[in-house]
């Protein structure tokens, strides 16, 4: 029983430190946006973090951002980059690729032809390539399909997009 107490004890303190260690996080992303006055034409604000290989979202309004949601991504490689500067939300649409025998799903335009989207999928649905938190792409934002189908879904043309 003695054993089990401990096991017990110490999953709920590792439990506690990830739970302590994502709202230091969360503060921190919410401070740094509003400390840098950034206003959006919406009540949303999409923070792309280049070097944490995050998706940071946001409502609420100019120096009063709440994140609500922070996503794992794949950024351009270095031969390739994912253009730094601030943008708006453009048009979507529901997939690409298909001519070229892979498909990227829930693409939401931020700077021509950059775009947030899935992960890349082969035509029968597997997996091409699910890799995140990396530098690999042409300069798009990849995600898994369910956080690019969530701003595809939610993101209403004009939200600011800020990466740096």
């Amino acid at each position: 029983m003695r054993i089990l107490d401990i096991i017990f004890n110490k999953k709920i303190e590792s439990f506690k430190i990830k739970k302590d260690l994502y709202r230091e996080k969360t503060l921190d992303a919410a401070k740094f946006v509003n400390s840098k006055n950034f206003s959006s034409l919406t009540n949303y604000l999409i923070w792309v973090d280049l070097n944490n290989f995050k998706v940071n979202i946001f409502k609420g309004n100019k120096n009063n951002w709440s994140l609500i949601h922070s996503y794992l991504c794949t950024i351009g490689k270095p031969s390739t980059p994912t253009p730094k500067g601030n943008y708006r939300v453009g048009v979507k649409g529901l997939y690409f690729g298909v001519n070229k025998g892979y498909e990227c799903w829930y693409y939401t335009q931020f700077k021509g032809n950059y775009l947030f989207h899935s992960i890349i999928y082969n035509l029968d649905g597997s997996i091409r390539d699910g890799r995140l938190g990396m530098r690999l792409s042409d300069g798009c934002i990849r995600l898994a399909k369910i956080n690019a189908k969530w701003i595809w879904d939610n993101m209403p043309e004009g939200t600011s997009v800020i990466i740096s």
